[in-house]
């Protein structure tokens, strides 16, 4: 039997989600920008999906852009707010972190040919980044800072709101990647501090290809696209309605029970953690000093090789640290950046639980995995 547990690389859609897009599918297709009767249904849709995503994260309807995913959010953060940096001055300066996802490190990287700089702080063993090193890298130029608010390998939380009085106090704008924290910590525009939010739909039991970026009531930034006046002039083109209707629905969702979900995959995740650490006791957890994702395990064997534990469990769904390669070994950016010894961080798996993860699960999972490490090969 099949044991998935990879949900933070990707979740299946929740049914009660499937059940509030189907109607969209195959009654209700207006084009919501259109003032016509099933324009307006569909519009209410969406108007509907925009409070659903507010109530979650203690916004504003007018601050909500409704995206693509995490990715499209992400860009349009970064880029937006340099494209109005660099209206003002010929060159900017951007503050981030070595452990983000691609979707922020390598938009920030694009914009190196126009004048834009970029430095990315360091973290600690834990994967935590010092507020006092961001504070050391502003530079009179500095726009934006952009750190996530939870890593997805090992599940660290970040100091946000730190972070984001910092950037205030300065007049520089301030962004956090949630698409890893919303739906198993609480997370909230006022209560982070920050400008800029984004968000996938995917990560909490949505419709894959929908996402947001949500703004603090007068944050201003440049288009991406241009075309017609959709999403308040600010993102062209028809909305994707089986995707904005399926993120409202899961961020209610998220809304309803997020206090008892967390003290659920905490368990879940503390049982694997035991599980693991009983049968192989020279196995460390990353990031276990840190404040972390409820869900979240990233746990290091010595010795052992990612690749070859994953070839005893070919229906177990995990994510390896490290990948092997024709031209070597590939250790994550962010093991690295956390100074993971090499003999540890080649044998680093992740392992995250999530809504639909039984205790079940878990044993078996558990047991699978620790029988796996044991029949993996002993590297010296």
């Amino acid at each position: 039997m099949a044991i998935y547990l990879d949900y933070n690389a990707t979740t299946p859609t929740d049914a009660r989600v499937a059940d509030a897009m189907e109607p969209y599918l195959r009654e209700h297709f207006g084009n919501p920008s259109s003032g016509h009767t099933w324009g307006q249904r569909t519009r209410q849709a969406v108007d509907r999906a925009r409070r659903q995503v507010v109530t979650l994260l203690q916004a504003e309807p007018a601050g909500v852009i409704f995206t693509s995913g995490g990715t499209e959010s992400n860009n349009h953060a970064i880029l937006g707010a340099a494209r109005l940096a660099l209206r003002e001055r010929p060159v900017g300066h951007i503050i981030t972190s070595l452990v983000e996802h691609p979707a922020i490190s390598a938009v920030c990287d694009s914009l190196a040919d126009q004048g834009v700089t970029t430095t990315a702080v360091r973290v600690d063993a834990a994967g935590r980044v010092d507020p006092a090193e961001v504070a050391a890298a502003l530079r009179p130029e500095t726009f934006l800072i952009t750190v996530m608010l939870a890593n997805n390998e090992v599940g660290t939380l970040q100091p946000i709101r730190e972070i984001a009085e910092l950037a205030r106090s300065r007049g520089i704008l301030s962004h956090t990647d949630c698409a890893q924290a919303v739906g198993k910590v609480p997370v909230g525009l006022r209560d982070l501090g920050v400008d800029m939010i984004s968000l996938a739909s995917h990560k909490i039991y949505g419709p894959k290809g929908a996402g947001a970026l949500v703004l603090r009531p007068g944050v201003e930034l440049a288009n991406l696209m241009f075309g017609a006046g959709h999403e308040g002039g600010r993102r062209p083109g028809t909305e994707n309605l089986l995707g904005v209707v399926g993120l409202g629905r899961a961020c209610e969702l998220v809304g309803e029970d997020l206090a008892e979900e967390i003290v659920r995959l905490s368990a879940l995740r503390d049982r694997l953690q035991t599980t693991l650490l009983a049968a192989h006791p020279t196995a460390r957890i990353n990031g276990a000093e840190a404040d972390r994702l409820p869900n979240t395990l990233s746990i290091s064997f010595p010795g052992r090789v990612a690749g070859e534990i994953l070839a005893e469990l070919p229906d177990v769904a995990l994510s390896a640290g490290a990948a092997c390669h024709s031209e070597g070994v590939h250790i994550s950016h962010v093991l690295t950046a956390m100074g993971v010894p090499l003999e540890y961080a080649l044998g680093t798996l992740r392992v995250s639980v999530g809504r639909m993860t039984t205790e079940q699960d878990v044993q078996d999972g558990g047991r699978r995995i620790a029988e796996a490490v044991s029949a993996a090969p002993q590297h010296d």
